[in-house]
């Protein structure tokens, strides 16, 4: 945290960075957390929260972290922040990290270099922008999970009945293959 006062003291008006963070700076309730990013908010402009998975920094570190995207200003300007929820870097989130398909990164550069794109996605996307008025009513809290809505799909079960009434059959069919192999073996000898 005292590197982001560092950086933003560091910075020439109208300078930016892009500073990764552990997962913790977005969302602690010490005053200190809430402090540097009230600062970066009302003072300065936030301009993105990029969530990156655990594992991105693994072997080293498996601590989930995200990238800020911040301008200084002096004068405040922040008044939306786009969030992206990233699932993956092209590389394995375990201690191999090696290289898969699957890979975020041309994504999130074209979305963020063309915002006019996200100002109507809907916060169950991959991005979506969230007002600054909902930041500060949720204390300032940087999580995308405060933000990200999730649909929960529904999932219907057999009644208990008729499961065990399935597993009496396989294990009738079950019965019958093994009575017919042992006939097998009895015949071939």
């Amino acid at each position: 945290m005292l590197f982001l006062g560092l950086m933003l003291r560091g910075l020439k008006i109208g300078g930016r960075a892009a500073v990764i963070v552990p997962d913790g700076v977005l969302f602690g309730s010490s005053k200190a957390h809430v402090q540097i990013r009230k600062e970066i908010i009302d003072g300065h402009q936030l301009r993105a929260v990029i969530s990156m998975p655990s594992g991105v920094f693994k072997p080293y570190a498996g601590v989930s972290t995200a990238i800020l995207i911040f301008t200084r200003t002096d004068s405040g300007g922040t008044d939306k922040v786009w969030f992206y929820d990233m699932k993956a870097d092209g590389y394995s989130l375990d201690d191999k990290r090696q290289e898969i398909a699957d890979n975020d990164i041309d994504d999130i550069v074209s979305r963020f270099r063309h915002p006019d794109g996200e100002a109507d996605r809907k916060r169950t996307d991959r991005s979506f922008f969230v007002p600054v008025s909902d930041i500060i009513g949720n204390n300032y809290d940087l999580s995308i999970n405060r933000y990200k809505e999730v649909i929960h799909e529904e999932k219907f079960y057999d009644k208990p009945a008729v499961i065990i009434a399935k597993i009496k059959e396989l294990d009738e069919a079950r019965q019958q293959n093994l009575a017919d192999l042992e006939k097998l073996l009895e015949e071939s000898l």
